[in-house]
């Protein structure tokens, strides 16, 4: 791996050792068993990736790529630039971008032959674009149906699709795909799901009442393709559930059939015997309850980990210690206990924050619960500076690897 700089190129390859010091491992094989386990559960609809944020934090054209070999038929963003990072990488799959500013370049995405989402205001733009491009804009038409972010209104939606019909049978646009998106789909007891695919159904029928003949209709997001059928039409969006990560409370993602791909890990960067009594970190806030091991782990906030998880899990050498003390910038510190003299044998073993948790061990949800949050932001806030290292890009049991550049 090399990094530009100034003046030329520098390596930044690993030292002597074969380790990172430092890494987001993802397995790609993983990624494409959890794509077939959710396009089974979705059958007969298609199944789009959603890649935004660099996919969650996994590396968006690795993860593309092994989701379009596992069966994804779609693949999905937010931005117009993720879109195009994506062709730029020779990714043609159809690919659909959905949230917009004024200053998105719709001509880019016309020319590079994504889809745009439309929520209303952007129709005109988009059109302008297209006559720009000479070439007709596929859009999808994305209504709010209770979430209550972008997509258009209920009672504007009569007054989007007349226009955008009439767009298309100018020749500047075909109108691709109708959508909108669930608010409480992992939450599987609470009414307003049924509320909302009630009100898409009879948006759709708005629209093919005007003549719409959508290639896709797409409403369900990873809990909704888990268990909600009804709301599959035909197109599911799932995001968190590729990257093998449950979107439900009470389920774990070994109960779903779900891989985690992503494993966090750094190595131990020193041991050191300290008294009973010793503060540890910025405020004091732990002490030690009796002479004790502290390792030093070489991750903090700016690789990602949330300041406030404090009593995260780190593993090492088959152990799990809970974090101690506030986690700084770049380190956090965990106590090993009576590990013996300074925890000679281990300075420089492996430190996994996260995991598969598949023999025990930590995994982002327990992350998430030490920090108050979801397994999503877990992952996804995982910085640049830690390097994405990628294993079976070739399919099961292969060994190469590399890192993705941030």
């Amino acid at each position: 791996m090399t990094y530009p700089a100034t003046t030329g190129e520098f390596s930044a390859a690993p030292g002597p050792g074969p380790r990172y010091e430092r890494s987001a491992v993802i397995d790609l094989d993983a990624i494409r068993h959890n794509v077939r386990r959710l396009a089974a559960a979705a059958s007969p609809a298609k199944v789009m990736a959603v890649v935004k944020a660099d996919a969650y934090g996994h590396g968006a054209v690795p993860v593309a790529r092994a989701a379009l070999e596992a069966g994804a038929a779609w693949l999905g963003v937010a931005h117009i630039s993720e879109a195009l990072a994506l062709r730029a990488a020779g990714i043609d799959a159809p690919l659909l971008a959905w949230l917009h500013t004024t200053e998105s370049n719709f001509g880019a995405a016309v020319a590079a032959g994504v889809d745009i989402g439309c929520s209303g205001w952007e129709l005109d733009s988009i059109v302008a674009a297209a006559r720009d491009q000479e070439r007709p804009a596929r859009i999808h038409l994305k209504v709010d149906t209770g979430l209550g972010r972008n997509g258009a209104a209920l009672d504007t939606w009569d007054q989007l699709v007349g226009e955008a019909m009439e767009y298309q049978d100018q020749g500047l646009l075909r109108v691709v795909g109708i959508f909108s998106h669930l608010a409480v789909a992992d939450e599987p007891e609470r009414p307003e799901t049924d509320q909302q695919l009630a009100t898409f159904r009879e948006v759709l029928a708005v629209a093919e009442d005007a003549g719409v003949d959508p290639e896709v209709r797409h409403l369900a997001n990873t809990p909704a393709t888990l268990s909600r059928p009804d709301t599959h039409f035909d197109l599911v969006r799932v995001g968190l559930g590729i990257y093998g990560l449950s979107p439900f409370s009470g389920q774990t993602s070994a109960e779903l059939g779900l891989r985690p791909a992503m494993t966090l890990r750094t190595l131990v960067s020193q041991c050191k015997d300290v008294p009973d009594g010793q503060g540890v970190s910025y405020g004091l806030r732990y002490h030690t309850s009796g002479p004790s091991t502290l390792g030093l782990i070489p991750m903090g906030y700016a690789d990602g980990v949330p300041r406030v998880a404090t009593g995260g899990p780190v593993r090492v050498a088959g152990t799990t210690y809970p974090v101690v003390g506030r986690i700084a910038m770049d380190q956090m510190v965990i106590d090993m206990g009576d590990a013996g003299p300074a925890g000679a044998d281990l300075l420089g073993a492996e430190a996994e924050l996260f995991g598969d948790g598949a023999d025990g061990g930590p995994t982002a949800d327990d992350w998430a619960r030490a920090a108050g949050t979801i397994n999503y932001e877990i992952v996804t806030r995982i910085s640049p500076r830690v390097p994405r290292c990628f294993v079976n890009e070739g399919g099961p049991g292969s060994v190469s690897s590399q890192e993705k550049l941030p």
